[in-house]
């Protein structure tokens, strides 16, 4: 072999030598770039599911908690409704007595009144109804009142008591007005009781 192939197949060994170099580099750059990628990828892959897992039980976090809002709405709602309407019914009730237990309503609500005096005014319904004997029931009650033969038929049911310029509404209306936080927390307790 001459000295010039002798020199082309040194520099062709060498060539070969530094392309496998490169080559073994290149192959371990690329692995290594592969790894880092796929672990990237993983690590992205892996955050991303866990940011939609919680995206996910926030979410339902949200919309369950907005469904038990809205049970609790429509119940206190149920609630509401139900209690005016047992509110109506006793309101009913007491209208619909019959004379002997209506007339004995009113003197307990002329009791619970002890010790005033003045005028009672009734609708004229009532007056037509009213037992003769009404105004000693009354005095018995504690009440020393005068019965209007006048009807005042702004009054729904029960009576009025005038004195000057004072006048006790003991109208069932009224007095269910007046007791309405009481009445509907006791008609609630007892239609709701869990």
């Amino acid at each position: 072999m001459s000295s010039g192939d002798k020199i082309i197949a040194s520099i062709k060994q060498e060539s070969e030598e530094r392309i496998a170099q490169i080559t073994a580099e290149a192959d371990k750059i690329y692995k290594e770039t592969v790894e880092k990628a796929e672990k990237q990828a993983q690590e992205i892959r892996h955050n991303g599911e866990h940011r939609i897992q919680l995206q996910s039980e926030k979410m339902l976090a949200a919309y369950k908690s907005r469904e038990e809002l809205e049970k609790r709405n429509l119940l206190l709602k149920t609630k509401r409704t139900e209690i005016k309407k047992a509110v109506e019914h006793i309101y009913q009730h007491m209208l619909n007595l019959p004379q002997k237990d209506y007339f004995d309503l009113v003197l307990k609500l002329a009791a619970a009144m002890d010790k005033k005096s003045g005028t009672v005014f009734f609708n004229s319904k009532d007056l037509k109804r009213m037992p003769d004997d009404m105004s000693k029931r009354f005095k018995k009650c504690g009440i020393d009142a005068v019965i209007s033969d006048k009807p005042n038929d702004a009054i729904d049911s029960g009576f009025i008591l005038v004195n000057g310029d004072i006048e006790e509404n003991m109208s069932f209306l009224s007095i269910i007005n007046d007791k309405r936080e009481e009445i509907e927390d006791l008609i609630g307790r007892e239609l709701f009781k869990d």
